[in-house]
């Protein structure tokens, strides 16, 4: 069979060997997929080992993320406008491609969910890593405007240069309304809110955390207490991006929203 990993340190918690072997029975696909545990100072020896044994894909995870990004040999322009690559694929010619499904997933998961994307404002929270994933996807969609706020300004500022949208302080937003608001900070991960006004909840119509965690976030809770109309964590993001990995190396889109809800059942 052929084998596709995921690769990260550490990588013990990661979900995605399930997920993918789940995608492959209902897409009626024969795969072997496990995890790879790569030192710090090795991602890439690591993945070249596997290589030579006939890996065909993989998902990369923190921290090697740019790493990955630097190794392969062609990149998508998502991967290009992300800076990371979190999806590796063999290519007929024997070349590896880099690509970033992280903005696709999340984009995806949206419109499941019903949220306004394009002509809407939408605020994301946070301008690490997973925000540069996905602030190309959201522009694609069209919205009306597109703000980033970080408790560093100077770092959202530097971001949203690339990207040509506005970066404004997190204090600043008091009397803003936005229609989606996206939390991509590192808070949700210690059970900590962003320092952005509770205000601007009221009457958005989503809040979403790319975080998940079992019985919500704290960030969704809070949104809710203070006049969100919904909220969702970042679960669907998650099989999403993975289902969008896994059309890149089979070339049939599996049944995400299926694996998603068996998901949900298990958490």
């Amino acid at each position: 069979m052929d084998h596709y990993t995921v690769i990260g340190h550490p990588v013990e918690h990661s979900r995605s060997p399930a997920m993918h072997r789940r995608f492959a029975e209902l897409a009626g696909q024969h795969i072997k997929y496990d995890r790879t545990l790569a030192p710090l100072d090795a991602f890439v020896a690591t993945l070249e080992a596997h290589i030579a044994a006939g890996l065909k894909g993989a998902n990369v995870t923190v921290p090697f993320k740019e790493a990955a990004f630097a190794w392969a040999h062609r990149l998508t322009d998502r991967a290009r406008q992300a800076g990371a690559v979190n999806t590796l694929a063999l290519q007929p010619d024997g070349s590896w491609l880099g690509d970033n499904t992280d903005g696709v997933g999340l984009v995806t998961d949206l419109k499941r969910l019903g949220a306004p994307l394009g002509g809407a404002r939408i605020l994301v929270i946070g301008a690490g890593g997973a925000t540069r994933g996905i602030l190309g996807p959201l522009l694609a969609e069209g919205p009306s405007a597109l703000v980033l706020c970080n408790r560093t300004l100077a770092k959202a500022q530097t971001l949203a240069e690339l990207f040509g949208i506005e970066a404004q302080a997190m204090d600043a937003l008091a009397g803003q309304h936005f229609d989606l608001i996206l939390n991509a900070s590192a808070a949700s991960l210690t059970g900590e809110l962003p320092a952005v006004p509770a205000g601007l909840f009221a009457g958005a119509s989503l809040a979403y955390d790319l975080v998940y965690k079992p019985g919500g976030t704290a960030f969704e809770r809070w949104a809710l207490d203070n006049g969100c109309k919904a909220s969702s964590d970042g679960l669907g993001m998650l099989v999403a991006q993975g289902a969008e990995s896994f059309r890149l190396w089979r070339g049939v889109l599996p049944n995400w929203q299926q694996v998603l809800a068996e998901m949900k059942e298990g958490l």
